[in-house]
C-alpha cells in the first residue's frame, strides 16, 4: 500500500456514512498499523515462534528470526514499500543497537537464554532489527501523516540531547545518573514543540507527549518480547510484566530514536511555528 493508496483510502472514508471523527480514528490507525509494518511482522514472528519452535528443530528460533528480518526487509525495499532514506535509518538503529545490546547483556541488565549460530557476544543478531524497527515506524510515519515537527529546536541541540541520552545508558552503569536531569531537558527543549500530523484534517498533540504515548507502545511491545521468552531481564520471571519504570528508558530513547532518523531525513523539521494555513 503506497501514500497515494492511502490518499485514496482516506477519500472512499469520507463517502462513507461514518461520523468525521469516525472517519479521522480509523485512518489514524489505519496508517499506524502501516508505518509500523515491520515492527508489527517482527512482534508477530516472536510470538508464533515461540509457540510452535521445538529444541531438536535444524535452525535455531533465534537464527531463524535473524534470516526472517533480513528477507523482509529485503522484500519492503524490493517492493518499494520502503524507501532506500528509510533503509539508511534502519542501518543507523541495526548498529547503534547493537552496540547498547552488547553492552547490556554483558552488564547484566537482560539476557538471551536460546542458543543460536547467528550471535555475537552472547546477542542474537535480530536484536539490532528490533530497535531498527523503531525508526523504520518513525521514518514511515514521517511520509504517512505528512508530519511536521515544529517549532524545532537548533538542530545542534536536539543531537547534543540525543548523544547525552545514549551515553548515559552506558555511563550510569560507573558514573551518576542524569536521567532525571535528561527528563527535565526533553520538556525544557521541546516545550513548544508541536507534531502536526494530517487525517481528513491536520491534528496536532505536544511532542513530548507523543514521545511518552509511543515510550507506552514500545513497553507493551517489550513485554510481548519478555512473555514470549525471547529475552529476559535479570531477576524478572517468565510471565512477569516489565516495571512501568522502563517506560522511563523507552521516552529518553525515543529522542534518541528520532534524533537519529532526522540525520537522514530533516525535512519535516521546521524552525518557526507552523499553521496548516501557511
Amino acid at each position: 500500500m503506497s501514500t497515494s493508496s492511502l490518499r485514496s483510502d482516506a477519500a472512499l472514508l469520507a463517502q462513507s456514512p461514518l461520523p468525521g471523527w469516525a472517519q479521522s480514528v480509523l485512518l489514524f490507525l489505519l496508517r499506524q498499523a502501516w508505518a509500523g509494518l515491520f515492527a508489527g511482522i517482527i512482534l508477530a514472528a516472536l510470538l508464533i515462534t515461540a509457540q510452535v519452535w521445538q529444541e531438536d528443530w535444524a535452525l535455531a528460533r533465534y537464527d531463524f528470526l535473524v534470516l526472517l528480518a533480513v528477507s523482509v526487509q529485503v522484500l519492503l525495499i524490493a517492493t518499494k514499500l520502503e524507501s532506500w532514506d528509510e533503509a539508511k535509518v534502519i542501518l543507523l538503529f541495526h548498529l547503534t543497537g547493537t552496540v547498547m545490546e552488547w553492552f547490556k547483556v554483558h552488564a547484566g541488565s537482560w539476557s538471551y537464554p536460546e542458543p543460536g549460530v547467528l550471535k555475537a557476544f552472547d546477542v542474537p543478531l535480530f536484536t539490532g532489527f528490533m530497535y531498527a524497527s523503531v525508526g523504520s515506524y518513525i521514518a514511515r510515519a514521517f511520509r504517512l501523516f505528512d508530519a511536521v515537527i515544529a517549532p524545532y529546536p537548533p538542530f545542534w541541540a536536539s543531537v547534543l540531547l540525543a548523544v547525552a541520552i545514549y551515553v548515559n545508558f552506558f555511563a550510569h552503569h560507573w558514573l551518576l545518573d542524569i536521567r532525571l536531569g535528561l527528563f527535565a531537558a526533553t520538556l525544557l527543549l521541546f516545550a513548544r514543540t508541536k507534531m502536526w500530523f494530517r487525517l481528513r484534517d491536520w491534528h496536532w498533540m505536544p511532542f513530548p507527549l507523543a514521545a511518552l504515548l509511543i515510550a507506552f507502545a514500545l513497553w507493551l511491545a517489550e513485554n510481548i518480547g519478555t512473555l514470549s521468552g525471547t529475552w529476559a531481564y535479570h531477576g524478572q520471571a517468565r510471565l512477569e510484566l516489565v516495571s512501568l519504570a522502563k517506560m522511563g528508558s523507552w521516552y529518553l530513547l525515543f529522542f534518541v530514536s528520532f534524533t537519529t532518523v532526522t540525520l537522514v531525513q530533516r525535512k519535516n523539521l521546521r524552525r518557526a511555528p507552523f499553521s496548516p494555513a501557511s
